[in-house]
């Protein structure tokens, strides 16, 4: 089958320009053509031959006119033979970065059918010059259009043989049945296997304001097209046939009369062969004028016959408001969970393994199911949903990096016999290569190689997709680039909603991921085997397989993106990195605020029975830290229930996630002999898995991370708690010291508030202390002591004790210098000991020696 064209999926919108060609020439008689050495009769009639219909190899002679482009060594592009010295192409075959390659560069092959068998009746010209209209500059605004002079004529014969073509006055009705040639592709990065056969695929004209009302609806990145004078369009709204890249400059021929006119040059498209995007092809009639006056002079020239069959009431023009858009043939399920593509795939000895069909002859599968070398295929049955019998398996095709890449665990089973797809089985529908599932978007699991049923049904398995930066940070390798929207991403990461876990395990599976745009399903990812009932948090991408699946099936329900609104705050585009990993994987994290509201996903809400609710961090899956003074009461000898929640703001969920909540099932102190310690760790009854919601903070121990930015986090209303950050600065340890004389331990220091920001927050929370340095993660400094805004129990002292108590805590690579003053130093003068009582005193002397501290 021939499928599309030379540009990309991506691609801008564009305005008409004025002066396009269109330039009408009064129209020839018979013995002008004579008189030009070219009966009329020569052209546009091939020999008489059979064709095969759809998409496939073309009859030898059948399109004599057919000329191959050769640069390098290769075939290029294709190219019409018009006249006996000169043929018609694209510009953009020739044209780089604005330059027009030399012809001496270029061949053109003639009376070519296969381009790796005898060449018969084939021939070789060189190119004498290259001529493009001087408005020429990208192909998507037109005049994509060129003429080739041989350096000596073609020898003409049954093979070879020139084209008609039209006049400026010719009228190709729409609606009608073309032809389009060529050696390209036969689907997107899918090249023309040997022998190389000139291929044919028929093709309909469609009228401008229906081509126009298809290319108006939004594509990937909200991008649409202005159809521009000199350009007509030509496939089906559904797709599956088209021309490819490596067909560019070659003819769409319509017959007329039992004479075969040119009415397009290939010129470009949205991908190839994809739904409601039909292929752009130059118009040739417009420049019949741009063509006589570039070939006069020639003998023979080419020619332009009279129309014979005029369209009696001109072309057909459906009205823009009757367009309508051609609807995906797969991936419609009756409901979430009842999936119609799911299969079982049963090999003898083994237990079934599950997979989708793809299309009506193939269903993909894990390749880990089957044996490497099968030897039995004619024992393998496939059960299809709704069908009582079974289909047997004609071949086996695993992934050529199966064996040795657990991201390529994927094989293709053909069938025997081909499956009339109705709405049970039918095919789920497969991403191009540039989809973007949009963050947001609702999506199931579904069953995927071996294992038991799950304990429930898959039908209540829902999530959404956590957008790129957070899917690659919590899982991807350090300080690694996101792929941006439109690039392959490495892993998509579901967020489940906690609630359905407890008690949800499928023992020795794997799952697959199917995501909905439009009511529409995609199989999005796949998951290899794991040894936790817990479902998994990544899935690896099938977009980057679609070639592979698309090359072997030729048929799999490749689909466009159906949605793209990215809504208002749209998603980040520039380069992004991932901050710093500790050993136990990504802390930390935290996107940019947005109008939906902020994310804090380490900070809790740490829920006393009988009292107030204090914040707490996240310190790891398993494990909060908060203040002491919180949770336990002097005098008292019970440990009282506790309560920790996250994804919360109060009464509500966060906008970017969902709320958690957790028991806790011990608390833990540090050995202070002598002293109350003013940290607590509380142990919780179940791990909370990473995601937006609850991600452990990074601990940082070796002092204020370099250039880092400090801030006070808390909440202002006791009853609705929505986080506020205070901005401050961690004074130097001599200045704290001295301040807070006979106050401040080395366990503890203070910080000073920007002006405005002190009073933000209430104090009773016992608010913890973060920093951040540019880029990177956040870290946990210290958390409030009870009753002061400016006293912080410092996290450093008690890194040992955290890391021995809790074994999954996030601590970075120690960096900066301890600024703790040692234990017994007196570094302060008599008369600023314990100046912190007087405020008025204490900011006086804080700028004072503040300046001292600058001249040392």
């Amino acid at each position: 089958m021939l499928q599309h064209l030379l540009l990309p999926v991506v691609i801008m919108a564009f305005s008409p320009i004025p002066g396009t060609f269109q330039d009408s020439a009064v129209n020839p008689t018979q013995g002008e053509f004579e008189d030009l050495g070219v009966s009329i009769e020569d052209c546009g009639r091939p020999e008489p031959s059979s064709r095969i219909v759809g998409g496939s190899d073309a009859h030898p002679g059948t399109w004599p006119w057919q000329v191959s482009l050769h640069h390098g060594g290769g075939h290029i592009c294709g190219g019409s033979l018009i006249a006996p010295s000169w043929v018609l192409s694209a510009a953009h075959c020739f044209v780089t970065n604005g330059t027009l390659e030399p012809a001496d560069e270029w061949s053109v092959l003639l009376g070519v059918h296969s381009q790796d068998g005898p060449l018969e009746d084939a021939h070789v010209r060189t190119v004498a010059a290259i001529l493009v209209p001087v408005n020429y500059s990208r192909v998507e605004l037109g005049s994509d259009l060129a003429l080739l002079r041989l350096a000596s004529p073609a020898r003409l014969g049954p093979s070879v043989q020139p084209i008609c073509l039209p006049r400026a006055s010719h009228l190709f009705a729409h609606g009608t049945s073309c032809w389009a040639t060529g050696w390209g592709d036969v689907q997107e990065a899918d090249p023309l296997p040997l022998p190389w056969v000139l291929q044919e695929v028929e093709l309909r004209l469609l009228g401008e304001a229906a081509c126009q009302c298809l290319y108006s609806r939004p594509g990937p990145f909200n991008l649409t097209f202005q159809l521009l004078p000199g350009m007509l369009c030509a496939g089906y709204p559904e797709g599956r046939r088209d021309t490819c890249q490596g067909d560019s400059g070659g003819p769409l021929v319509c017959e007329d009369g039992g004479r075969w006119f040119q009415a397009g040059i290939t010129s470009f498209g949205f991908g190839c062969a994809r739904r409601n995007r039909p292929g752009v092809f130059t118009a040739v009639a417009p420049y019949e004028s741009w063509i006589r006056e570039h070939v006069m002079g020639s003998e023979p020239g080419p020619a332009f016959p009279s129309q014979l069959q005029k369209p009696q009431s001109g072309p057909w023009e459906p009205r823009e408001e009757n367009c309508t858009f051609a609807q995906p043939e797969c991936g419609k399920a009756p409901r979430p969970g009842i999936w119609p593509w799911e299969v079982q795939v049963m090999v003898p000895g083994s237990r079934p393994c599950y997979g989708a069909l793809v299309s009506d002859s193939w269903v993909l599968a894990p390749a880990s199911c089957f044996p490497e070398s099968p030897r039995d295929l004619e024992s393998w049955r496939v059960l299809l949903p709704s069908r009582p019998g079974e289909e047997g398996v004609a071949r086996l095709v695993p992934h050529e990096n199966a064996s040795r890449d657990s991201a390529s665990d994927l094989a293709l089973l053909q069938l025997r016999t081909r499956v009339n797809l109705t709405a049970a089985p039918s095919a789920v529908c497969l991403p191009h290569r540039e989809h973007y599932f949009l963050p947001g978007s609702p999506c199931r699991l579904a069953r995927w190689g071996r294992g038991e049923p799950a304990s429930r049904s898959s039908a209540r398995l829902e999530a959404r997709l956590l957008n790129s930066w957070w899917c690659h940070c919590l899982y991807g390798r350090q300080e690694e680039t996101v792929p941006p929207p439109g690039d392959p991403p490495h892993l998509l990461c579901p967020a489940y909603q906690e609630e359905e876990e407890a008690g949800l395990c499928w023992k020795d599976s794997s799952w697959s991921l199917l995501c909905r745009e439009e009511g529409t399903w995609f199989l999005a990812g796949y998951r290899t085997l794991s040894n936790a009932c817990l479902r998994p948090r990544a899935f690896l991408p099938l977009q980057t397989h679609g070639p592979w699946i698309s090359h072997v099936t030729r048929g799999a329900y490749l689909e466009d993106q159906l949605t793209w609104d990215w809504g208002p705050e749209g998603e980040e585009t520039e380069k992004q990195t991932c901050p710093p990993q500790t050993e136990h994987g990504a802390c930390g994290l935290r996107p940019k605020a947005t109008a939906a509201g902020v994310l804090w996903p380490w900070l809790t809400e740490v829920h006393v029975t009988g009292d107030g609710v204090c914040a707490g961090i996240l310190v790891a899956p398993g494990w909060v830290l908060t203040a002491t003074h919180c949770i336990l009461r002097l005098g008292s000898t019970t440990v009282p229930h506790i309560e920790v929640y996250l994804g919360r703001a109060g009464v509500s969920s966060l906008p970017q996630g969902h709320q958690v909540s957790r028991s806790v099932i011990s608390i833990r102190l540090p050995r202070h002999l002598g002293l109350r310690p003013p940290l607590a760790l509380l142990e919780l009854n179940s791990r909370v898995e990473p995601s937006p919601s609850a991600l452990p903070i990074c601990l940082h121990p070796g002092g204020i991370p370099p250039g880092a930015s400090c801030w006070v986090l808390g909440w202002k209303d006791p009853q609705d708690r929505v986080p506020v950050a205070a901005a401050v600065s961690i004074l130097a340890p001599r200045l704290c010291h001295c301040l807070y004389r006979g106050v401040l331990t080395s366990r503890t220091f203070c910080v000073h508030y920007t002006e405005g920001q002190k009073d933000r927050y209430e104090v009773t929370s016992a608010p913890p202390l973060l920093c951040q340095t540019e880029g990177g993660p956040w870290v946990l400094m210290g958390m409030a002591v009870g009753g002061s805004r400016e006293l912080f129990a410092a996290i450093d002292p008690e890194a040992t004790w955290i890391s021995q108590t809790v074994g999954e805590a996030r601590f970075l690579h120690p960096s900066g210098s301890p600024y703790w003053p040692p234990e017994g130093s007196d570094l302060c003068p008599q008369d600023l000991a314990g100046a912190a009582s007087s405020p008025e005193v204490a900011g006086l002397l804080l700028l004072l020696l503040a300046l001292v501290l600058i001249q040392c």
